[in-house]
């Protein structure tokens, strides 16, 4: 099994390509190589490929990447399956895992982030915690994104440490975690893990 997220970015516009491409593409450039593992096109729109476990961690950071910018959002698409053709490009590759992201980007209308798989109960409650958390999300500020990010990119440092790394006071990191739901956005990330493994 695999999973494949398929994105776009919500008011490209409203913000300086160059500025939030770079930052998308460092975020990309994480989890693996262009364009195997993930590619850019039609100028505000991505796919990558994770493991599954990974899947709603990248999504996180990706949203919280895109949010550390005004004006701007991201909306994502998780699928969840099967690859059975794989291309030099993965825009080219196929499988349930592709199919399923497209479908359910296609079928997001007022959520910015979404996942389904062939497992019915498990994408009905993941979904309803996933509209739930982007009552949250959807208002991170830029200053609780960049902390947020910083928090997810490393999880063995504490408040004390993101503080010195972003130059903010330790009151800073711990008020922007909280008015970001960083708390609840781990235990639901947790949750999904563990879910994810019995699939």
């Amino acid at each position: 099994m695999t999973s494949i997220l398929t994105g776009d970015i919500i008011n490209s516009r409203e913000s300086a390509p160059n500025e939030w491409l770079t930052a998308l593409k460092d975020t990309l450039s994480t989890y693996g190589k262009q364009p195997a593992a993930w590619e850019t096109y039609r100028g505000d729109s991505f796919q990558l490929e994770v493991s599954p476990g990974q899947a709603l961690e990248a999504a996180t950071l990706i949203k919280a990447t895109i949010k550390t910018f005004k004006a701007i959002d991201v909306r994502i698409a998780i699928g969840l399956g099967e690859k059975t053709y794989t291309s030099d490009k993965i825009t080219e590759s196929n499988g349930s895992a592709f199919i399923n992201s497209g479908e359910c980007f296609e079928s997001m209308k007022n959520s910015t982030l979404a996942l389904k798989s062939e497992h019915e109960d498990f994408d009905t409650t993941l979904n309803l915690m996933l509209e739930l958390a982007q009552l949250t999300m959807n208002s991170w500020s830029p200053t609780s994104s960049k902390i947020i990010k910083a928090s997810l990119n490393n999880p063995e440092l504490n408040q004390k440490q993101i503080a010195k790394l972003l130059g903010k006071s330790q009151s800073n990191i711990s008020e922007g975690l909280k008015r970001g739901g960083f708390d609840e956005i781990s235990k639901m990330l947790t949750y999904y893990k563990t879910r994810v493994k019995t699939l």
